[in-house]
């Protein structure tokens, strides 16, 4: 697998990571038909295929997933990076809303740095943005996080390109996470030419979008001797050098298959075939054109959906 770096960070993965999002605790229906430890196989296989990058969050769960990718990655916790997020307020085992202040996130980076057992968050995300918590607290809060040891890089996800600046201004950011696919395309509407001026890595979550959608690129893969989810991640990691998204799946069939997709080269002529092809329609998302004009506040509610 090759490596990738995420913009300016210094933060080198493999090109493609992996999304542990759709695994929990091993426990009950959302786990099932899989026990816990054939999803620690299956994150342990994925390290085999060469993936260093993996993807978590406390919300997961909650918390399971983090304990069970700890688990996962313990044989080999220094040569990988593990994200994971904070910023819902979670109460009973639910999520009830949005917590970005600063004393939750020092309590969530506490809880997370024993549930994953590692010394360092190597990327920590804020989840959502909180209307209620001005990103600059919540910029310098990570950064303390970060002067203290605890966390390695700052991250967003779901933001906007406005508070991604304001956020940046207090403490760089490292990568943005964000829906992106062949199909979900809103991104490009200002945020990735935001993240590629401040130099920041970009993880498109759900990079597969609906697998419904795969069919589309049925005959185009074909031609290119691969799958359509491979065709898929190979159109994200062709738009720019450092994109790194993060397909996530139970079965250690399709882990092999969507990592073969950083084998898939794509001509010009390829590109602008799946361009013509999927040009509309296109899904929407948080970042808005026109939205450069805003200040840094107000900011916009982002709880609505959980794609990531």
């Amino acid at each position: 697998m090759k490596k990738r770096k995420l913009g300016h960070s210094g933060l080198e993965v493999s090109a493609i990571g992996f999304g542990c999002m759709g695994m929990r605790s091993g426990r009950g229906p959302a786990a099932a038909p899989f026990t816990r430890q054939q999803q620690i196989y299956l994150i342990r296989a994925a390290h085999d295929f060469g993936v260093t990058f993996f993807d978590t969050a406390e919300a997961y769960g909650p918390y399971a997933n983090e304990e069970l990718v700890g688990e996962a990655i313990a044989p080999f916790r220094k040569d990988v990076a593990v994200a994971t997020k904070f910023g819902f307020d979670i109460q009973g085992g639910q999520i009830v809303g949005l917590n970005s202040r600063p004393e939750h996130i020092r309590r969530v980076a506490e809880a997370s740095l024993k549930r994953l057992n590692v010394e360092a968050i190597d990327l920590f995300y804020q989840h959502r943005v909180d209307p209620d918590v001005p990103v600059e607290e919540v910029a310098g809060t990570v950064r303390d996080l970060i002067r203290e040891g605890k966390v390695k890089h700052f991250g967003l996800c779901e933001t906007s390109a406005v508070t991604l600046r304001c956020a940046h201004a207090v403490q760089p950011v490292s990568v943005v996470q964000a829906a992106y696919s062949p199909w979900n395309r809103t991104p490009e509407g200002g945020l990735l030419q935001t993240v590629e001026a401040l130099g920041i890595g970009f993880v498109p979550s759900s990079p597969l979008g609906s697998g419904g959608l795969l069919t589309q690129l049925s005959h185009l893969a074909e031609r290119k001797a691969a799958t359509p989810a491979q065709l898929a991640l190979a159109w994200l990691l062709a738009q720019k050098p450092w994109v790194v998204p993060i397909p996530g799946t139970r079965r250690i069939g399709h882990a092999d298959e969507n990592l073969g997709g950083a084998d898939v080269k794509l001509s010009a002529e390829d590109l602008r075939d799946i361009d013509a092809l999927l040009a509309e329609p296109r899904q929407g998302g948080v970042d808005r054109a026109g939205e450069a004009r805003q200040a840094c506040a107000p900011r916009e509610n982002l709880s609505a959906g959980f794609p990531c």
